[in-house]
């Protein structure tokens, strides 16, 4: 397939850009797109909570009250899970796991799915070359401003460019990322996606 070159200053040319269909004319997959997604983001999460266990909160062992003669349930302890204040019957650890695995074959067809589906809604313009002389944001903000975004914009590059990265980081809803970093959960968040050609390249090397 053919992909739609824009030159620097947001406008189309007559150039194109040749990007494999394998990786950008595939159907689109919505159940492995949102196995893909969660994945992703379990496998970024951390155990940054922590419950009691019913050895652990603080209480008597007495018998609050007799075991028979009071007309009450029997009642061991305090510390038991259905009462207030009680320990947790299964609770949460800060080493708990949340990890979540997905082949590879998967998550290539997943990653083949986003971007096909970026194309189609057309939310992908590619590029040349995107880079600033300066690293300054307002340089930056004047360079997006020509492709018609003001923000939520990926902007992908074939190489890390200090200059891009200093300039953008300021920027909410902006990110610039290496093709070979970008994830799943950026592509499906981000309303436009804006490639440099050598950053498809990279991208079909990777999917296709």
């Amino acid at each position: 397939m053919e992909l739609k070159l824009i030159d620097s200053k947001g406008k189309e040319t007559k150039k194109t850009v040749s990007a494999s269909d394998n990786a950008f004319a595939k159907d689109f997959n919505e159940g492995l797109i949102h196995q893909l997604v969660t994945s992703y983001m379990n496998n970024g999460r951390t155990g940054t909570r922590s419950q009691k266990t019913r050895a652990e909160v603080r209480h008597t062992t007495k018998r609050p009250w007799a075991q028979k003669g009071t007309g009450r349930a029997r009642a061991g302890m305090t510390s038991s899970p259905i009462w207030r204040g009680g320990g947790r019957a299964f609770p949460n650890r800060p080493d708990e796991n949340f990890t979540q695995k997905l082949n590879k074959k998967a998550y290539r067809a997943g990653m083949r799915s986003i971007l096909s589906e970026i194309v189609r809604q057309e939310r992908l313009a590619v590029v040349e070359k995107f880079d600033v002389e300066t690293p300054k944001t307002k340089k930056f903000l004047e360079k997006i401003n020509t492709f018609g975004v003001k923000d939520n914009v990926l902007i992908l590059i074939d190489e890390f460019n200090e200059n891009l990265y200093l300039s953008s980081r300021n920027i909410p809803h902006v990110l610039v990322v290496e093709a070979k970093h970008a994830d799943p959960v950026s592509l499906v968040h981000f309303q436009k996606v804006i490639a440099t050609s050598a950053a498809i390249k990279q991208l079909e090397g990777m999917f296709a």
